[in-house]
This record gives structure tokens, sequence and C-alpha cells, in this order.
């Protein structure tokens, strides 16, 4: 892991393009046959990329049961306490329809309608992502979405890991298609023979899925295509290097791709980080994947004043930001850029990742710029609602007209003319 002083801008190893020719084809190809052939073309898709054969498409009530009865109790309980965190954080987000009487009888309004449907897209095969479940079902939930499906891909035994069944259920969600990759993606998107389309698909996967997101856009609404995993760590010289190494490492495990970056006004914690890394990586499971992470796209930051950090940080515009020093909520006034934004040394990044509240699907790539974090927002939509009285129709209905024949569109000014010709209230 290199140590750079600031130099301009800082620049990250980024690569906003999804995937390559030969996979966005592939995917294409996958999309097609699902929607020419249904139901068949996810059974036969799903042996040749998870090597399992299924017959029953969606998890069964029986599989549901048996879940719960293996579940540790003691994981069941940490799971419900974070349900209940999440859920809070998210009710605050509704917004209601309002309205606007005016004195001229005008009434003007937005109303907020939930989404009819949304697919959830949670990986799996060897892997079990409770969170997953957790972060994209509830704020569809608590924006009111009646009918929410769930796809994950099943193990080679034709099984979805027991943790995401007994969340599933936990939330009421009893619909979940086994089911992974682009495949899954399609099949929520136009539906099939068993598979209702949805209006919104949510949720991380690999290459394939975010290709296969991005193909459907337009055709069904997505959450957004996500990028490796990020952590900005902004820290002066009250910062304890072994913490700042640990939440580094944290994000660094996710992915080879994951970028793990220290801004610091500290020398001594820059060089204090760097052998903390290289101490802690010794025993990690995942050493391999977070060394690779750490060497290819870890970097330290030595800044000159703090005001150079925060610009910095501004610049690298970070999915995650933790901002570790002496007054770390007056250094927060000062950040434009970032998804989650975590403040002191006893709030790591994965309390936003499990527990806290906080939605964890984060905009990345820099794309915190103009992107927020997946919110109740994320699952309405919102009409302008119009109601002219007489009186304030014929007070405006010379200056509409005016602009549309600015606009060279004679109709539309007729169309306000033809309201004209009765008699006008004064």
């Amino acid at each position: 892991m290199e140590i750079k002083e600031i130099s301009g801008k800082p620049q990250l190893k980024r690569d906003v393009e999804t995937g390559n020719e030969k996979q966005r084809e592939a995917v294409d190809a996958i999309i097609t046959r699902v929607r020419e052939e249904g139901d068949s073309a996810l059974r036969e898709l799903t042996e040749i990329f998870d090597n399992v054969e299924i017959d029953e498409l969606f998890v069964t009530k029986e599989e549901m049961e048996e879940a719960y009865e293996a579940f540790d109790p003691d994981h069941l309980a940490s799971l419900r306490r974070a349900i209940v965190n999440i859920r809070d954080f998210h009710q605050r987000q509704v917004q209601q329809s309002w309205f606007v009487t005016k004195d001229d009888g005008t009434v003007l309004g937005q109303k907020v309608t939930p989404f009819d449907s949304a697919g959830v897209y949670v990986p799996g095969g060897k892997a079990a992502y409770p969170s997953t479940v957790m972060m994209n079902v509830i704020p569809a939930q608590t924006a009111g979405v009646q009918r929410i499906v769930m796809a994950t891909p099943p193990n080679e035994e034709g099984m979805i890991s027991p943790t995401v069944l007994v969340v599933a259920a936990e939330l009421g969600i009893d619909t979940i298609l086994k089911a992974g990759g682009a495949q899954a993606i399609a099949a929520l998107a136009f539906g099939t023979e068993s598979v209702e389309a949805v209006d919104k698909i949510v949720g991380p996967g690999n290459v394939f899925v975010a290709l296969a997101k991005r193909a459907v856009y337009g055709w069904v609404d997505i959450d957004m295509i996500a990028g490796p995993s990020e952590i900005v760590v902004l820290a002066d010289e009250t910062a304890r290097a072994e913490l700042v190494a640990a939440d580094m490492l944290s994000q660094a495990e996710h992915d080879q791709m994951a970028s793990s970056v220290l801004v610091t006004t500290s020398r001594e914690l820059a060089e204090q980080t760097k052998e903390e890394i290289e101490a802690q990586l010794v025993d990690l499971p995942k050493k391999d994947i977070a060394e690779a992470s750490i060497k290819d796209h870890g970097v330290i930051y030595i800044a000159d004043s703090m005001e150079e950090a925060v610009e910095a940080v501004n610049e690298i515009a970070p999915e995650h930001l933790e901002i570790i020093t002496a007054y770390p909520y007056e250094i927060m006034g000062r950040i434009r850029h970032a998804g989650a934004i975590f403040l002191g040394p006893y709030s790591p990044e994965p309390l936003g990742d499990y527990f806290a509240g906080p939605n964890h699907v984060l905009p990345t790539n820099g794309t915190a710029r103009f992107s927020s974090p997946l919110s109740v927002d994320d699952f309405v939509k919102k009409s302008s609602v119009i109601s002219y009285s007489e009186q304030a129709f014929f007070r405006d209905a010379d200056d509409v007209a005016a602009i549309a024949r600015m606009e060279g569109l004679e109709a539309h000014a007729r169309a306000v003319d033809a309201r004209k010709k009765g008699e006008k209230v004064e």
C-alpha cells in the first residue's frame, strides 16, 4: 500500500463500464431466451450456470418451515433487532400526498403512490446475505409496495440458504424464485408462465446481474448499477491506527476490486496504519482477496491541512466515509459527496451494513456526487395534481395561450381559447 502526498486531485481506479462485449452479448441472449421460452429457459439456464436441476421454481412452505427449525435462536434474535432498527429508520422517510387550495379555488398538489410490485435480487449459491434481504425489502414494504418477489440462486442441492429464508419469512416474503443471474432478472422484468413481472428490480449481483439490470431498464425501473465497495477514512492525529486499519480491511475483504483509502493530516498515523494493515492481514480468513484489494486499490493520502483532506474526500465521493477526527460533526458539514457518513471512533462501517438502520445500498464509483442511498422514495411515484377554478382559468388563459404560440403549438393555444368562448366570470 502506497503512502502519497496529495497533489492535485486524488484518483481512484474506477471502471464505470460494466462488463465487456462478450458478456453483454451473453446477457442479451439469456434475456431473449427467457422472454421467448419462459419457465423452461429458467430451468435449463439454472442447470447450466448453477449445476442443479430444479422442478419447483419457487421455495415451498415446507422448505421455509425446515429453515426455521434448524435456525440458531440467538441469530434469529439478532436479525429481529436489526429489522426493528431498519424499519424505524425508513419509516421516517415516508412522504404523504399534499394539496394546497388557493383563494381563487385552485387546487394544486402532489399525489404519492407506491409501486404495485418490486423484485428483490439476493446473491446466493454458497453465500448467504440476510442483510441484502432486509435492506431491499424493508424500504419497499414501508413505501406500501403490495407484491414483492425475491429471486436468489440455489446451491448445488437445489436449496436456498436457511438464513435468507428465515429473514424473508420474518419480513413476510413468501414468493421466492429459485433462480439467479441474468435469467432471474429477465424473469422479473418480463414475466414467465410462473413468474409475474414486477415494476422495479433492486439488489446487488455479479457482472451478469448488473448487465441484465442495465438491459431491462426502461421496461422496468432499477435501483442502480453498483460497482465494487469503497471506503474512505478521514482521520487526524487523534485516530487509532489499529481501528483505521481494521475498518479499511472490512471493505477490502469484499472483493479484489474494492477500494480502501485513508486521507489524513498525520504522517505518523499514515505509517502506523500501513503497518497495522500488514499485521492484521496475516490471519484474516479472506487474506488473499483483501491483500489483492489493498495492493491494487488501496492508498494512504497525507494532506497538508484538514481543508485539503476534506476537498480530497469530496473529489473521491466515496460510498462509505468514516470521519475519525477530534471534531467529526464540524467536518461533516463540509462534506458534499458521500453515500453514508460514519462519525467518530465507535461508528465503524459494519454498523451501517447490518444493524444501525440506514440503508446499505449506496452509490459507488463516484456517483455519490449525484445519487443517494436506496430509500422509501425509490419505491413510490409522484403525480402532480392540478385543478383550476373558473375564475383562475380566465385570469391565466391569455398568458397560457401566448406562451403556447411562442412555441408554435397552435392546438395548445386553441385548447385554452375554446374555453374562453363561454361567459367570463368576474
